[in-house]
C-alpha cells in the first residue's frame, strides 16, 4: 500500500503568493513525511484551479523537494500543442532526477474547453491523437506523426525523459466497465468513488489484468482519494472541515453556476456533512481517522490511497497537523 496526496490547489482567501507559498511549503512536508507522489489537477478561468500552468507550478515543487514524486492529474491534452507539451515533460521529468508521473486526460469541464477555442465534441478524439504522438515521441529518435488535428514530418527528438520508455502514466477513471484500455496499457488509474464503487473497479481491473496473463503482483496503482481533516477532537476537526469545504465547493461550482449547467460525475454535496454521509470525507481525531480509513481502505480493494488535507481556506498550520497526524499512523512505520 502506497500513499499520495491529491490537491486541485483551489484558491483560499489568501493572498495568491502567500498561497502559493503555503502550497510549496506543503509539499515539503509531503517529502518529508515519505508520500509517494503529489498530483495536482489542472484548471482555467476558476479558483478550482490555481496550478493553471501545471509544469510551471511542479517545476516549483521539484525544487522544493528530494523523494517525492509529482504530476498532474491531469495534463488536459487538447489544450496543448502536442510538441510543447512533449518538451515539457521531458524537462520536468530530466530536471527532477525522474521523479514525473504524467496524468493525461481530456478535461473534464466542457466550459473551460471552450475558453480554448474548443469543440467538447472533438475534445476525446484530439486527446487520444495527442496522446498517440506523446507516445511515439518518448519513443523515437525521430517522429513522423499524421493525424486529423496534429501533423509532423520527420521531427528530430532532442529531449528523451530521464525514466524509460516515458514516465508512470495516470488516469482520472471512474467506470467499471471500461478497464480494459487502462490494463493493457498499463496506466495507473484514481477515482473519486466511495468504497463500494471502488470495489468494483479495481475488482474489474484485477480481472482484465489476470486476462492478460500478467502477474498480479505487477499491477498497477488502484487509488481513491478522499478528503481529510485531523485535529485533537472530533469536534475541532469537523469545525474546520465544515468551515473549509463550503469554499472549495464553491471553486468546483464556479463556473458551472456561471453558465447555469450541472457539471458531469457531480458527486459532491453543498455541505461537508453531505459529503462524509456519501463516503468521500472523513474528519475527526486521529483515532477516528484511522478506524474509518481502514475500513474505506479494505473495502475498496485499492493498493494506493491519496489524500486531500489542503482544500477551501485552510490554513497551513491546519493542514500540517493532519499531515503530521495521518504520518505517525500509517506512514512512519
Amino acid at each position: 500500500m502506497k500513499f499520495g496526496i491529491f490537491d486541485h490547489v483551489d484558491r483560499g482567501t489568501a493572498p495568491l503568493n502567500e498561497f502559493y507559498e503555503d502550497r510549496l511549503k506543503l509539499a515539503e512536508k509531503y517529502d518529508q513525511a515519505g508520500f509517494y507522489a503529489y498530483h495536482t489537477a489542472e484548471h482555467h478561468a476558476t479558483t478550482l484551479g490555481m496550478a493553471s500552468s501545471p509544469s510551471v507550478y511542479l517545476s516549483a515543487v521539484a525544487q522544493r523537494t528530494k523523494r517525492l514524486r509529482f504530476g498532474p492529474l491531469v495534463y488536459v491534452l487538447p489544450q496543448y500543442h502536442p510538441v510543447r507539451l512533449y518538451e515539457e515533460i521531458c524537462m520536468l521529468d530530466q530536471m527532477s532526477g525522474g521523479r514525473l508521473e504524467v496524468g493525461v486526460g481530456k478535461g473534464i469541464s466542457s466550459i473551460e474547453s471552450s475558453y480554448y477555442g474548443l469543440d467538447p465534441e472533438e475534445v476525446t478524439a484530439m486527446y487520444q491523437e495527442y496522446y498517440q504522438f506523446l507516445l511515439a515521441a518518448m519513443k523515437s529518435d525521430e517522429v513522423t506523426f499524421v493525424g486529423k488535428y496534429f501533423s509532423v514530418d520527420h521531427m528530430p527528438i532532442e529531449m528523451k525523459p530521464l525514466q524509460q520508455p516515458h514516465p508512470p502514466l495516470w488516469n482520472g477513471f471512474g467506470n467499471p466497465n471500461a478497464t480494459a484500455w487502462p490494463a493493457e496499457n498499463a496506466i495507473n488509474i484514481i477515482s473519486n468513488h466511495n468504497a463500494e464503487t471502488m470495489r468494483t473497479i479495481t475488482d474489474a481491473y484485477r480481472a482484465e489484468w489476470h486476462r492478460l496473463g500478467r502477474d498480479l503482483d505487477d499491477i498497477p496503482m488502484m487509488g481513491m482519494t478522499r478528503f481529510l481533516v485531523i485535529a485533537g477532537t472530533d469536534d475541532a476537526a469537523l469545525a474546520i472541515a465544515r468551515r473549509i469545504y463550503p469554499i472549495w465547493y464553491a471553486s468546483f461550482m464556479k463556473l458551472w453556476w456561471r453558465h447555469d449547467k450541472i457539471p458531469p460525475l457531480a458527486v459532491y454535496t453543498e455541505d461537508f456533512d453531505g459529503v462524509v454521509a456519501s463516503g468521500l470525507a472523513i474528519a475527526g481525531s486521529a483515532k477516528t481517522v484511522h478506524d474509518i480509513l481502514t475500513d474505506h481502505i479494505e473495502d475498496g480493494g485499492i493498493n494506493y490511497f491519496v489524500c486531500r488535507f489542503a482544500f477551501g481556506n485552510i490554513t497551513y498550520q491546519e493542514a500540517a497537523y493532519s499531515i503530521d497526524a495521518f504520518n505517525e499512523m500509517f506512514l512512519s512505520n
